[in-house]
């Protein structure tokens, strides 16, 4: 990715070592400095209860790029917090290969794990976008102490060796980078639309399919259920309670968790529409837990609960059975009784986004959302012949394979543009292009 940037820009006319083996060679006319001399660490401290100034959390602060972002997450920093102003940078010092980086453009009260560093013989915007750049962050993040929460310390990154142009030089690159990374990100922010566009297609093919069916000359009748609508005269509407039986998975002591067979957790039912075959939980259960929460092809299993409702009654379908594997207890099981259902129809009509509307409405909130067996056995379930529900299943296999693939060629080309935004970062601050007016070649 480095030769694809330096082929578009010139190079300097003369390097020289920089005596740092991570920084190489540099322009001769650059210097090399301790970060400690170039900037002020600021170590001002506010109580977060009485400061009227936005609080910045790490999670309002973007990896890679340092933008900021809006959360919903409420405040968690107790007692005082770190004051900075406008012209500020402030840089993460939990968990560096997050590269949260933020310059400041107002006042504000941060989170004590970024450091508030305050520009002396640096320009803030080359500050920023150098301790951005992937050699920084990995320097530093090779410094870090503790396991769960791995810090980097100031006295570690003061110490750094850093180079910067001169000022107006500094300012150059700068502003180069803001109108390069702005070029990027808008064309980040097209393909991004694409995806969420080709997502909200699949979602409608998905629904229509099995509720509507392929024919569009089908004739139709009233559901008698409002978020259904008309469906085709010859299908059927059965409750799930008629179809199987439902199971609320195991409960068991964490303390079992880590070795045994295999477990399947709440993560693989919501991140998986196919519950993989392989999962990596393992615990250790008896040969009755075994029998009693097994994990069969055809299986149908439900997110049960969760902190929110939009969490609650998501599904996967288990394709093939996973020998002495058991499932947690934030899951429900539905297991068909007889072959009235296509394993490969379910897996569809269960991703359906009109049962969300099933669930929200009827859905019990506490303290957390909880979907009970009682409602889950109340699930409308559209029953087509069974070897329509099996063509309709071959026809959303192959729309949703294509789509699939179209969102995967889009994922690789975005992953390519941050790359391509990253590298072209660390080879601008550290002078291995000539970015300078009229040094494009």
């Amino acid at each position: 990715m480095t030769t694809m940037v330096s082929g578009k820009w010139r190079r300097y006319l003369e390097y020289c070592s920089s005596g740092v083996e991570w920084l190489g060679r540099i322009p001769s006319c650059w210097d090399v400095k301790r970060l400690k001399y170039c900037v002020q660490l600021i170590n001002e401290k506010v109580d977060v209860g009485e400061s009227d100034l936005s609080y910045t959390g790490l999670e309002n602060i973007e990896s890679w790029t340092g933008k900021r972002v809006a959360s919903n997450e409420p405040v968690t920093s107790e007692g005082q917090s770190s004051h900075f102003c406008a012209g500020d940078v402030l840089f993460c010092k939990l968990r560096p290969y997050l590269a949260k980086v933020y310059r400041s453009t107002d006042d504000g009260i941060c989170t004590g794990e970024l450091l508030v560093l305050r520009p002396r013989s640096a320009v803030q915007n080359f500050l920023f976008y150098f301790m951005l750049s992937r050699d920084f962050i990995s320097i530093v993040d090779s410094s870090t102490y503790g396991a769960k929460m791995p810090r980097a310390s100031w006295e570690f990154i003061g110490n750094l060796p850093v180079v910067f142009p001169h000022e107006p030089e500094q300012r150059a690159i700068a502003a180069f980078l803001d109108r390069e990374t702005a070029r990027i990100d808008a064309l980040i922010g097209k393909k991004e639309r694409q995806i969420e566009l080709l997502q909200e297609k699949r979602t409608a093919l998905i629904s229509h399919a099995v509720t509507k069916g392929l024919n569009p000359d089908v004739k139709m009748k009233p559901s008698g259920i409002e978020w259904l609508g008309e469906i085709p005269e010859h299908w059927e509407i059965r409750p799930l309670r008629y179809l199987g039986y439902c199971q609320n998975g195991i409960n068991i002591g964490s303390e079992c968790f880590g070795t045994g067979d295999p477990f399947v957790s709440y993560g693989d039912v919501f991140n998986n529409r196919e519950l993989p075959h392989k999962v990596d939980g393992l615990v250790r259960s008896s040969a009755e837990d075994k029998m009693r929460y097994s994990v069969r092809a055809g299986d149908v299993f439900f997110t049960r609960t969760s902190e929110t409702i939009e969490e609650i009654g998501f599904s996967s379908v288990c394709l093939n059975s996973i020998e002495n594997a058991v499932f947690a207890g934030f899951l429900i099981r539905f297991r068909p009784s007889g072959h009235d259902l296509n394993i490969a129809f379910s897996k569809f009509y269960f991703q359906n986004i009109f049962l969300r509307a099933f669930f929200v409405k009827e859905m019990n909130l506490v303290t957390r959302a909880s979907l009970s067996q009682d409602l889950l056995k109340q699930l409308p379930v559209l029953m087509p012949p069974h070897e329509e529900q099996a063509q309709i299943a071959s026809f959303l296999d192959q729309e949703t394979a294509r789509i699939d693939m179209l969102l995967k060629k889009i994922q690789e080309s975005i992953a390519m543009l941050r790359e391509y935004r990253t590298a072209l970062i660390s080879v601008a601050v550290t002078g291995k292009i000539d970015v300078r007016e009229g040094c494009l070649t």
